[in-house]
């Protein structure tokens, strides 16, 4: 019978093949004989980093369709300034496309990980 986790200290480890505890700077279990493997996992390098590029291009995308409905008349509110015709026709399609283009450099740097 296999001893529960709470049973085990910091120091010991249960064997996987015979449930019974071992010292963990042990390689192999000493009741059983069997080899234990030391299993090490790698964090994704790039994933922090990618979830951050799509939220910052989700962002853009955004505020770039805000920014657009609201500086090309699309909205009935009335602006208490006047937009310049630059910003409707090359600003905000340009923050649109950036927007997109940190989406797909953070979907890169997602799969790359």
């Amino acid at each position: 019978m296999a001893l529960s986790n709470s049973a085990v200290s910091s120091e010991t480890r249960l064997c996987p093949y015979c449930g019974k505890p071992m010292p963990t700077r042990l390689t192999r279990c000493p009741f059983c004989r069997e080899e234990i493997q030391d299993v090490k996992f790698v964090a994704r390098a790039y994933s922090l980093e990618a979830h951050q590029k799509i939220r910052r291009g989700l962002f853009y995308i955004l505020l770039a369709g805000i920014l657009h409905y609201f500086a090309a008349g699309y909205s009935t509110f009335t602006l208490p300034v006047t937009i310049p015709a630059v910003v409707t026709v090359y600003l905000t399609p340009l923050l649109f496309l950036a927007g997109i283009g940190y989406e797909l450099y953070g979907v890169v740097l997602y799969l790359k990980s």
